[in-house]
Protein backbone atom coordinates (compact mmCIF):
# COMPACT_ATOMS: atom_id res chain seq x y z
CA UNK A 1 0.00 0.00 0.00
CA UNK A 2 1.18 3.67 -0.58
CA UNK A 3 0.72 4.69 3.09
CA UNK A 4 3.23 7.19 4.18
CA UNK A 5 4.75 7.60 0.96
CA UNK A 6 5.33 11.15 -1.20
CA UNK A 7 3.51 11.38 -4.10
CA UNK A 8 3.69 13.71 -6.85
CA UNK A 9 0.85 14.30 -9.01
CA UNK A 10 0.97 15.90 -11.99
CA UNK A 11 -1.94 16.75 -13.85
CA UNK A 12 -2.07 17.93 -17.30
CA UNK A 13 -4.11 19.22 -20.26
CA UNK A 14 -6.78 16.57 -20.96
CA UNK A 15 -10.42 16.14 -20.77
CA UNK A 16 -9.65 12.94 -18.50
CA UNK A 17 -8.36 15.35 -15.98
CA UNK A 18 -11.78 15.00 -14.23
CA UNK A 19 -10.41 11.87 -13.59
CA UNK A 20 -7.65 13.11 -11.29
CA UNK A 21 -10.26 14.45 -8.47
CA UNK A 22 -11.06 10.54 -7.89
CA UNK A 23 -7.41 9.35 -8.07
CA UNK A 24 -6.64 12.30 -5.39
CA UNK A 25 -9.17 11.12 -3.06
CA UNK A 26 -8.45 7.24 -3.66
CA UNK A 27 -4.86 8.06 -2.78
CA UNK A 28 -5.18 10.56 0.52
CA UNK A 29 -7.62 7.18 1.63
CA UNK A 30 -4.93 5.12 1.35
CA UNK A 31 -2.47 7.07 3.26
CA UNK A 32 -0.17 8.91 0.61
CA UNK A 33 0.77 12.15 1.27
CA UNK A 34 -0.27 14.09 -2.41
CA UNK A 35 1.44 16.96 -3.53
CA UNK A 36 -0.39 18.14 -7.00
CA UNK A 37 1.08 20.13 -9.68
CA UNK A 38 -1.08 20.89 -12.37
CA UNK A 39 0.28 22.51 -15.81
CA UNK A 40 -1.96 25.99 -17.15
CA UNK A 41 -3.35 23.51 -19.41
CA UNK A 42 -5.34 21.19 -16.93
CA UNK A 43 -6.95 24.45 -15.36
CA UNK A 44 -8.74 24.78 -18.41
CA UNK A 45 -10.59 20.82 -16.74
CA UNK A 46 -10.37 20.77 -13.28
CA UNK A 47 -10.08 23.67 -11.29
CA UNK A 48 -6.96 23.93 -8.64
CA UNK A 49 -9.79 24.17 -5.76
CA UNK A 50 -10.85 21.16 -6.80
CA UNK A 51 -7.59 19.22 -6.05
CA UNK A 52 -6.81 21.23 -3.68
CA UNK A 53 -9.43 20.93 -1.01
CA UNK A 54 -9.08 16.56 -2.01
CA UNK A 55 -5.26 16.65 -1.44
CA UNK A 56 -5.32 19.14 1.64
CA UNK A 57 -2.68 21.50 0.10
CA UNK A 58 -2.14 24.10 -2.15
CA UNK A 59 -1.76 22.82 -6.03
CA UNK A 60 1.10 24.24 -7.33
CA UNK A 61 1.37 25.48 -10.90
CA UNK A 62 3.77 28.13 -11.15
CA UNK A 63 7.82 28.88 -10.21
CA UNK A 64 6.33 31.40 -8.20
CA UNK A 65 4.23 31.41 -4.60
CA UNK A 66 4.99 35.42 -4.38
CA UNK A 67 7.46 36.97 -6.84
CA UNK A 68 7.57 40.05 -4.79
CA UNK A 69 9.17 38.72 -1.57
CA UNK A 70 11.18 35.66 -3.16
CA UNK A 71 9.19 33.10 -2.52
CA UNK A 72 9.21 30.28 -4.64
CA UNK A 73 8.25 26.22 -5.42
CA UNK A 74 11.68 24.55 -5.68
CA UNK A 75 11.38 22.02 -8.31
CA UNK A 76 14.61 20.55 -6.93
CA UNK A 77 13.35 19.92 -3.62
CA UNK A 78 10.11 18.63 -4.85
CA UNK A 79 11.73 16.13 -7.08
CA UNK A 80 13.79 15.17 -4.17
CA UNK A 81 11.14 15.08 -1.73
CA UNK A 82 9.16 11.88 -4.18
CA UNK A 83 8.72 8.52 -3.74
CA UNK A 84 7.06 8.27 -6.81
CA UNK A 85 6.28 10.78 -9.46
CA UNK A 86 2.53 10.05 -11.22
CA UNK A 87 1.67 11.65 -14.21
CA UNK A 88 -2.52 10.91 -14.69
CA UNK A 89 -3.32 12.03 -16.91
CA UNK A 90 -0.37 12.50 -19.13
CA UNK A 91 -0.85 14.28 -22.46
CA UNK A 92 0.89 13.78 -25.74
CA UNK A 93 2.08 17.42 -25.28
CA UNK A 94 3.82 17.00 -22.08
CA UNK A 95 4.86 13.50 -23.07
CA UNK A 96 6.88 14.90 -26.30
CA UNK A 97 8.54 17.34 -23.66
CA UNK A 98 9.47 14.83 -21.12
CA UNK A 99 10.99 12.42 -24.19
CA UNK A 100 13.08 15.38 -25.22
CA UNK A 101 14.33 17.15 -22.25
CA UNK A 102 12.00 20.59 -22.85
CA UNK A 103 11.43 22.59 -19.82
CA UNK A 104 8.95 25.61 -19.71
CA UNK A 105 6.97 24.71 -16.66
CA UNK A 106 7.19 23.73 -12.87
CA UNK A 107 6.28 20.08 -14.27
CA UNK A 108 8.57 19.32 -16.64
CA UNK A 109 11.27 21.04 -14.33
CA UNK A 110 10.40 18.58 -11.58
CA UNK A 111 10.57 15.70 -13.87
CA UNK A 112 14.18 16.78 -15.08
CA UNK A 113 15.08 17.00 -10.90
CA UNK A 114 13.32 14.11 -10.23
CA UNK A 115 15.38 10.75 -8.53
CA UNK A 116 12.25 8.65 -8.04
CA UNK A 117 10.51 6.20 -10.52
CA UNK A 118 7.61 7.85 -12.70
CA UNK A 119 4.76 6.65 -13.89
CA UNK A 120 2.47 8.00 -16.61
CA UNK A 121 -1.30 6.95 -17.62
CA UNK A 122 -1.71 8.21 -21.09
CA UNK A 123 -4.46 10.22 -22.32
CA UNK A 124 -5.76 11.50 -25.31
CA UNK A 125 -7.80 10.40 -28.49
CA UNK A 126 -7.02 7.49 -30.67
CA UNK A 127 -5.47 8.86 -33.33
CA UNK A 128 -3.05 11.05 -31.32
CA UNK A 129 -2.32 7.88 -29.25
CA UNK A 130 -1.12 6.08 -32.67
CA UNK A 131 0.50 8.73 -33.94
CA UNK A 132 4.17 7.46 -35.03
CA UNK A 133 5.56 10.42 -32.73
CA UNK A 134 3.70 9.90 -29.84
CA UNK A 135 4.67 6.19 -30.66
CA UNK A 136 8.34 7.10 -30.48
CA UNK A 137 8.18 9.39 -27.36
CA UNK A 138 6.71 7.04 -25.93
CA UNK A 139 9.06 4.42 -26.84
CA UNK A 140 11.95 6.71 -25.44
CA UNK A 141 10.05 6.86 -21.91
CA UNK A 142 9.92 3.53 -21.43
CA UNK A 143 13.40 2.90 -22.90
CA UNK A 144 14.15 5.09 -19.08
CA UNK A 145 12.22 2.53 -17.51
CA UNK A 146 9.25 4.51 -16.79
CA UNK A 147 6.10 2.67 -15.75
CA UNK A 148 3.64 3.57 -18.82
CA UNK A 149 0.13 2.45 -17.66
CA UNK A 150 -1.92 0.64 -20.05
CA UNK A 151 -4.77 3.22 -22.15
CA UNK A 152 -8.22 1.53 -21.78
CA UNK A 153 -10.14 1.47 -25.15
CA UNK A 154 -13.90 2.55 -25.52
CA UNK A 155 -15.34 5.64 -26.55
CA UNK A 156 -13.52 8.87 -26.67
CA UNK A 157 -14.57 12.55 -26.31
CA UNK A 158 -14.39 13.08 -29.94
CA UNK A 159 -17.14 10.34 -30.60
CA UNK A 160 -14.29 7.75 -32.20
CA UNK A 161 -13.84 4.70 -30.31
CA UNK A 162 -10.42 3.45 -29.81
CA UNK A 163 -7.24 3.57 -27.99
CA UNK A 164 -6.40 6.32 -25.87
CA UNK A 165 -8.63 6.37 -22.89
CA UNK A 166 -7.07 7.07 -19.61
CA UNK A 167 -6.69 4.28 -17.15
CA UNK A 168 -9.56 4.45 -14.72
CA UNK A 169 -8.61 5.62 -11.11
CA UNK A 170 -9.14 2.17 -9.38
CA UNK A 171 -6.34 0.75 -12.10
CA UNK A 172 -4.38 3.29 -11.45
CA UNK A 173 -4.45 2.56 -7.61
CA UNK A 174 -3.48 -1.03 -7.93
CA UNK A 175 -0.42 -0.02 -9.93
CA UNK A 176 0.62 1.75 -7.35
CA UNK A 177 -0.58 -0.43 -4.88
CA UNK A 178 1.63 -3.08 -6.63
CA UNK A 179 4.32 -0.74 -7.17
CA UNK A 180 5.04 -0.34 -3.86
CA UNK A 181 3.91 -4.19 -1.92
CA UNK A 182 4.85 -5.94 -5.12
CA UNK A 183 3.53 -9.33 -4.91
CA UNK A 184 5.63 -12.13 -5.41
CA UNK A 185 4.06 -15.30 -5.88
CA UNK A 186 6.03 -16.50 -9.00
CA UNK A 187 9.72 -15.77 -6.75
CA UNK A 188 12.12 -18.34 -7.85
CA UNK A 189 9.97 -19.96 -10.28
CA UNK A 190 10.70 -20.01 -14.03
CA UNK A 191 8.77 -19.38 -17.00
CA UNK A 192 8.96 -20.27 -20.48
CA UNK A 193 6.75 -18.30 -22.54
CA UNK A 194 6.11 -18.11 -26.59
CA UNK A 195 4.72 -15.21 -28.26
CA UNK A 196 3.85 -13.81 -31.64
CA UNK A 197 3.77 -15.35 -34.84
CA UNK A 198 5.76 -17.50 -36.64
CA UNK A 199 7.15 -16.74 -40.61
CA UNK A 200 7.57 -19.74 -42.80
CA UNK A 201 9.89 -19.00 -45.62
CA UNK A 202 8.99 -19.00 -49.37
CA UNK A 203 12.10 -18.09 -51.10
CA UNK A 204 14.47 -15.19 -50.14
CA UNK A 205 11.43 -12.65 -50.29
CA UNK A 206 8.25 -14.06 -49.22
CA UNK A 207 7.02 -15.92 -46.47
CA UNK A 208 3.67 -17.72 -44.80
CA UNK A 209 2.60 -16.01 -41.20
CA UNK A 210 -0.17 -14.70 -39.33
CA UNK A 211 -1.83 -11.44 -38.32
CA UNK A 212 -0.21 -12.04 -34.26
CA UNK A 213 1.25 -9.36 -33.06
CA UNK A 214 2.58 -10.78 -29.76
CA UNK A 215 1.06 -8.46 -27.53
CA UNK A 216 -0.94 -11.06 -25.31
CA UNK A 217 2.53 -13.25 -24.68
CA UNK A 218 4.54 -10.13 -24.14
CA UNK A 219 1.65 -8.89 -21.71
CA UNK A 220 2.01 -11.90 -19.99
CA UNK A 221 5.74 -12.35 -19.57
CA UNK A 222 5.50 -8.44 -18.23
CA UNK A 223 2.72 -9.98 -15.22
CA UNK A 224 4.76 -12.87 -14.52
CA UNK A 225 7.80 -10.91 -14.24
CA UNK A 226 6.09 -7.94 -12.34
CA UNK A 227 5.89 -10.95 -9.73
CA UNK A 228 9.54 -11.92 -9.35
CA UNK A 229 9.12 -14.94 -11.95
CA UNK A 230 12.61 -15.53 -14.23
CA UNK A 231 10.95 -15.53 -17.71
CA UNK A 232 12.36 -16.79 -20.08
CA UNK A 233 10.56 -15.00 -23.82
CA UNK A 234 10.57 -17.33 -26.86
CA UNK A 235 9.17 -15.11 -29.36
CA UNK A 236 8.45 -14.60 -33.37
CA UNK A 237 9.34 -11.44 -35.04
CA UNK A 238 6.99 -8.12 -33.76
CA UNK A 239 7.17 -4.53 -33.25
CA UNK A 240 6.86 -4.75 -28.82
CA UNK A 241 9.32 -4.98 -26.64
CA UNK A 242 10.00 -6.31 -22.65
CA UNK A 243 10.34 -4.01 -20.66
CA UNK A 244 11.08 -6.11 -17.41
CA UNK A 245 14.79 -6.97 -16.98
CA UNK A 246 14.07 -10.42 -15.21
CA UNK A 247 13.10 -11.01 -19.03
CA UNK A 248 15.37 -12.85 -21.64
CA UNK A 249 14.17 -12.64 -24.98
CA UNK A 250 15.11 -15.20 -27.65
CA UNK A 251 14.06 -13.86 -30.89
CA UNK A 252 13.02 -16.51 -33.66
CA UNK A 253 11.24 -16.71 -37.09
CA UNK A 254 10.20 -19.81 -37.73
CA UNK A 255 8.43 -22.64 -36.38
CA UNK A 256 11.26 -25.37 -36.12
CA UNK A 257 13.48 -22.27 -34.68
CA UNK A 258 10.95 -21.52 -32.17
CA UNK A 259 10.57 -25.28 -31.24
CA UNK A 260 14.36 -26.01 -30.64
CA UNK A 261 14.57 -22.81 -28.23
CA UNK A 262 11.37 -24.70 -26.48
CA UNK A 263 12.96 -28.12 -25.83
CA UNK A 264 16.41 -26.12 -25.19
CA UNK A 265 14.76 -24.36 -22.30
CA UNK A 266 11.80 -26.12 -21.51
CA UNK A 267 13.54 -28.77 -18.84
CA UNK A 268 14.29 -26.12 -16.45
CA UNK A 269 11.01 -24.32 -16.83
CA UNK A 270 8.02 -24.42 -13.87
CA UNK A 271 5.90 -23.38 -15.98
CA UNK A 272 4.99 -23.16 -19.75
CA UNK A 273 2.75 -20.70 -21.50
CA UNK A 274 2.19 -20.96 -25.72
CA UNK A 275 0.58 -18.44 -26.04
CA UNK A 276 2.06 -17.79 -30.04
CA UNK A 277 0.49 -18.18 -33.15
CA UNK A 278 2.74 -21.04 -34.72
CA UNK A 279 2.09 -22.16 -38.16
CA UNK A 280 0.70 -25.54 -38.50
CA UNK A 281 2.70 -25.77 -42.14
CA UNK A 282 5.44 -24.78 -44.20
CA UNK A 283 6.22 -24.92 -47.87
CA UNK A 284 8.38 -28.03 -48.36
CA UNK A 285 10.95 -26.11 -50.29
CA UNK A 286 12.31 -23.10 -49.80
CA UNK A 287 13.44 -21.79 -53.18
CA UNK A 288 16.84 -20.48 -52.46
CA UNK A 289 15.87 -17.22 -55.25
CA UNK A 290 12.79 -15.09 -55.54
CA UNK A 291 10.14 -16.98 -57.54
CA UNK A 292 9.72 -14.57 -60.65
CA UNK A 293 5.73 -14.81 -62.05
CA UNK A 294 5.21 -17.40 -64.83
CA UNK A 295 1.43 -18.40 -65.19
CA UNK A 296 -1.85 -17.93 -63.78
CA UNK A 297 -0.78 -19.79 -60.43
CA UNK A 298 1.68 -21.12 -58.79
CA UNK A 299 1.19 -24.30 -56.76
CA UNK A 300 3.02 -24.70 -53.12
CA UNK A 301 3.72 -27.99 -51.62
CA UNK A 302 3.12 -28.00 -47.35
CA UNK A 303 3.95 -29.41 -44.88
CA UNK A 304 3.52 -30.09 -41.03
CA UNK A 305 5.54 -27.71 -38.75
CA UNK A 306 6.39 -29.43 -35.20
CA UNK A 307 4.31 -29.62 -32.91
CA UNK A 308 5.34 -27.30 -30.11
CA UNK A 309 2.53 -28.32 -27.50
CA UNK A 310 2.24 -31.48 -28.56
CA UNK A 311 6.23 -31.89 -27.83
CA UNK A 312 6.55 -30.66 -24.84
CA UNK A 313 2.67 -32.08 -23.36
CA UNK A 314 4.93 -35.48 -23.70
CA UNK A 315 8.20 -34.58 -21.96
CA UNK A 316 6.07 -32.66 -18.91
CA UNK A 317 6.92 -33.39 -15.58
CA UNK A 318 5.05 -33.89 -12.59
CA UNK A 319 6.07 -30.18 -11.11
CA UNK A 320 5.46 -28.55 -14.14
CA UNK A 321 2.58 -26.26 -14.96
CA UNK A 322 1.46 -25.82 -19.12
CA UNK A 323 -0.87 -23.18 -20.39
CA UNK A 324 -1.96 -23.13 -23.84
CA UNK A 325 -4.22 -21.00 -26.27
CA UNK A 326 -6.58 -21.37 -28.69
CA UNK A 327 -8.12 -19.16 -30.77
CA UNK A 328 -11.43 -20.76 -32.47
CA UNK A 329 -14.41 -19.25 -35.01
CA UNK A 330 -16.41 -22.23 -34.43
CA UNK A 331 -17.52 -24.50 -31.63
CA UNK A 332 -15.09 -22.93 -29.20
CA UNK A 333 -16.04 -24.72 -26.05
CA UNK A 334 -15.72 -27.88 -27.43
CA UNK A 335 -12.19 -27.64 -29.95
CA UNK A 336 -10.69 -26.54 -27.07
CA UNK A 337 -11.50 -28.64 -24.81
CA UNK A 338 -10.24 -30.92 -27.32
CA UNK A 339 -7.09 -29.18 -27.59
CA UNK A 340 -6.50 -28.88 -23.62
CA UNK A 341 -6.47 -32.88 -23.34
CA UNK A 342 -4.84 -33.72 -26.41
CA UNK A 343 -1.97 -31.66 -25.53
CA UNK A 344 -1.66 -32.18 -21.67
CA UNK A 345 -2.58 -28.57 -20.73
CA UNK A 346 -3.50 -27.54 -17.20
CA UNK A 347 -5.06 -24.55 -18.01
CA UNK A 348 -6.15 -23.56 -21.30
CA UNK A 349 -7.77 -19.64 -22.73
CA UNK A 350 -9.91 -19.68 -25.53
CA UNK A 351 -10.83 -16.57 -27.37
CA UNK A 352 -13.30 -15.87 -30.54
CA UNK A 353 -12.61 -14.04 -33.54
CA UNK A 354 -15.93 -13.90 -33.58
CA UNK A 355 -15.35 -10.94 -30.65
CA UNK A 356 -15.67 -7.39 -31.29
CA UNK A 357 -12.00 -6.36 -30.08
CA UNK A 358 -10.49 -9.72 -29.29
CA UNK A 359 -8.13 -11.31 -31.13
CA UNK A 360 -5.06 -10.60 -33.28
CA UNK A 361 -3.40 -6.89 -33.59
CA UNK A 362 -5.75 -5.39 -30.97
CA UNK A 363 -4.73 -4.13 -27.66
CA UNK A 364 -8.00 -5.64 -25.98
CA UNK A 365 -9.12 -9.45 -25.36
CA UNK A 366 -12.03 -11.74 -24.09
CA UNK A 367 -11.01 -14.79 -22.75
CA UNK A 368 -12.62 -17.78 -21.37
CA UNK A 369 -10.15 -20.23 -19.17
CA UNK A 370 -10.99 -23.32 -18.69
CA UNK A 371 -8.91 -25.13 -15.90
CA UNK A 372 -8.93 -27.83 -13.57
CA UNK A 373 -11.47 -30.46 -14.21
CA UNK A 374 -12.67 -28.52 -17.29
CA UNK A 375 -14.55 -25.91 -14.70
CA UNK A 376 -14.84 -22.99 -17.62
CA UNK A 377 -14.56 -18.83 -16.20
CA UNK A 378 -15.42 -16.06 -18.87
CA UNK A 379 -14.38 -12.53 -18.33
CA UNK A 380 -15.18 -9.68 -19.97
CA UNK A 381 -13.51 -7.67 -22.44
CA UNK A 382 -10.01 -6.14 -21.03
CA UNK A 383 -6.98 -4.31 -22.51
CA UNK A 384 -4.47 -7.22 -23.10
CA UNK A 385 -2.59 -6.43 -19.28
CA UNK A 386 -5.42 -7.10 -17.80
CA UNK A 387 -6.42 -10.42 -19.51
CA UNK A 388 -2.59 -10.85 -18.19
CA UNK A 389 -3.15 -10.44 -14.59
CA UNK A 390 -6.13 -12.86 -14.74
CA UNK A 391 -3.95 -15.62 -16.59
CA UNK A 392 -1.52 -14.72 -13.72
CA UNK A 393 -3.62 -15.42 -11.23
CA UNK A 394 -5.38 -18.39 -12.67
CA UNK A 395 -1.82 -20.09 -12.89
CA UNK A 396 -1.28 -19.39 -9.22
CA UNK A 397 -4.01 -21.33 -8.14
CA UNK A 398 -2.21 -24.10 -10.08
CA UNK A 399 0.36 -24.22 -7.71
Amino acid sequence: MPQGKKIILGVTGSIAAYKSALLTRLLVKSGAEVQIVMTDAAKEFITPLTLSTLSNKPVLSSFWTDRQSGKWNSHVDLGLWADLFLIAPASAHTMAKMANGFCDNLLSAIYLSARCPVMLAPAMDVDMFHHESTRENIGKLKQRNHYILPSGTGELASGLIGEGRMAEPEEIMDHITNFFSPIRRFENKKVLITAGPTRESIDPVRYISNHSSGKMGYALAEAFASEGAEVILVSGPVEVKPQNQKIVLHSVNSAEEMYNACLQEHAGADIAVLAAAVADYRPAITAPEKIKKSGSHLEIELIATPDIAMELGKQKKPHQRHIGFALETENELENARSKKSRKNFDLIVLNSLKTPGAGFGTDTNQVTLIGKNDVVETFPLKSKSEVAKDIVNAVAELL
